[in-house]
């Protein structure tokens, strides 16, 4: 199912991205919520993915029309965990909008057990949707980005990735799993560029990016116990878990344009953790981070 409509309202933070069509998964609630918006109030045509509650994906299309700067939005129903699912839905945006320029992986499920008593479903429901699902929805767009020679594919991974969390391993593994696909795809972009001779000076490129969030307040969070909410909180350095605010950003993601919305401090926030490997230039450049944004902007914490 695709719904469209046009702006009515403006609450304009510029037009650095009009022009540009994104599709952010999990992007009508939570963090994904707030990233649409944000994209949608820079002037960007903003496709929103989501799961199975049509009701609040119409409201929230509602919402994103007022925060939009007069680009045309949609919302489009799909799951993640489903191969065809991703590939249709990313043809759904390129047929109703004309491209897509960025590509934001955040759709992700957690389903909490200890090893001994996790389930064969329950690994596989979450590295279905969290690893397999970006990567089929990263393959589709890559190959119509790599014909028009530019793109920007975020994958919203998380900081248990990198530190794992007792009851939480098919989370971490699929989150720790986004590291080297965006690495591998990063590599191949730039091989696949290279080849058909689109690596120029003048160009923007294909670039693959990480990001590994702390702890944001949204419904994934709400569902951990209070005690244990306790103890993540207690190991916050700068108080409680981050806030996500559509509309307003306090810092900048990686790449042209702020992609993300954030307010508040999450586990990791000194820092914004990632992998980035880009590619965009003549001579191919390949590069390496683990900061991701520039000094002074290391208060932003969230995209999870």
């Amino acid at each position: 199912m695709t719904a469209t409509v046009e702006s009515q309202f403006v609450r304009s933070q510029g037009t650095k991205l009009r022009g540009r069509v994104a599709f952010v998964t999990g992007g009508a609630r939570g963090i994904g919520a707030a990233i649409s918006k944000s994209l949608a109030s820079q002037g960007a045509t903003v496709a929103a993915g989501y799961g199975r509650n049509t009701e609040q994906a119409q409201k929230f299309l509602a919402e994103l029309s007022a925060a939009s700067d007069g680009a045309e939005v949609s919302v489009h129903q799909g799951d993640v965990g489903s191969a065809g699912d991703c590939q249709r839905t990313i043809r759904e945006v390129i047929n109703l909008h004309g491209r897509v320029d960025i590509l934001i992986n955040n759709a992700g499920v957690t389903i909490d057990k200890t090893v001994a008593k996790m389930t064969e479903d329950e690994w596989n429901k979450v590295i279905g949707v969290n690893l397999s699902g970006a990567f089929f929805l990263a393959q589709a767009a890559l190959a119509h980005m790599l014909g028009r020679g530019s793109g920007r594919i975020v994958m919203v991974s998380s900081v248990i990735g990198e530190t794992g969390a007792i009851g939480q391993t098919n989370y971490a593994a699929s989150n720790a799993g986004l590291f080297g696909l965006t690495k591998t795809l990063a590599r191949e972009a730039c091989f696949q560029m290279g080849r058909a001779g689109k690596l120029t000076e003048d160009g923007i490129g294909v670039t693959v990016k990480t990001v590994t969030p702390g702890y944001v307040s949204t419904e994934m969070v709400e569902t951990i116990p209070e005690e244990v909410l306790d103890r993540i909180k207690g190991s916050i350095p700068h108080g409680p878990a981050g806030q996500a605010v559509g509309g307003r950003t306090s810092g900048a993601l990686p790449g042209r344009g702020r992609l993300g919305v954030h307010r508040g401090t999450g586990l990791g926030s000194q820092r914004w953790r990632g992998h980035v490997i880009s590619c965009g230039s003549a001579p191919p450049s390949i590069r390496s981070s683990q900061n991701l944004i520039g000094k002074g902007e290391r208060q932003c914490t969230s995209l999870k």
